[in-house]
Parts: C-alpha cells; structure tokens; sequence
C-alpha cells in the first residue's frame, strides 16, 4: 500500500502546476488515501508485533517503490540500486529468522 501510494504521489506531483490543483488532483487524493490506510494498518500491527521487526518489514515498501518505478515509470534500473534492493531483501530475510520464538 505505502508503494502504491509513492507512485499515486509521484503521478500526482506531475499535474500540480499551483497549489491548488493538489485539492482536485485525483493521483493525490488517491496516494493520500492509501497511506492513511497503510498508517492505519501500521498502528494496528504495532498493536500485537514487535517493534524491531515491524519497520523492518516496512523497508521493503523501497522494493517495491523501486521495482514499481522500472515497471510502471519506465525509470531505468542500475547496478546500485539492484545491489541496494538484494541487501535490503537480505536484511530483511535475515532479521526475519530471528523473529519471536
């Protein structure tokens, strides 16, 4: 959702020439929507889950923000970032072994 909502974000800041335009901006409202739903979920999860491997899970909206700006904004991929997503999947990875046991 938070990924989503980047992308909405990004979509939406193309179209706003005055300030203004961010009231009937669609993209905007949109991205806004998903990320107080993203928020709200947040605040649920934080509720039962523990705290150091809830934001780490939160790291991989980076993934996907970039993978869905390959895909979706034709953004040309690179050796760094590639490198950069392996090492947050693999983080991620490895702080999920030691999860709550």
């Amino acid at each position: 959702m938070g990924a989503a909502a980047q992308i909405l974000f990004k979509f939406g800041a193309a179209r706003i020439s005055h300030p203004l335009d961010a009231v009937t901006n669609v993209p905007l409202i949109a991205g806004l929507a998903l990320y107080g739903g993203f928020t709200l979920l947040m605040v649920l999860a934080l509720r039962e889950g523990e705290l150091s491997m809830l934001y780490p899970i939160i790291s991989l909206t980076y993934v996907w923000v970039t993978l869905l700006s390959y895909t979706v904004l034709g953004e040309k991929p690179n050796l760094f970032k590639n490198v950069g997503i392996a090492v947050i999947v693999i983080g991620v990875a490895v702080l999920g072994r030691g999860g709550r046991k």
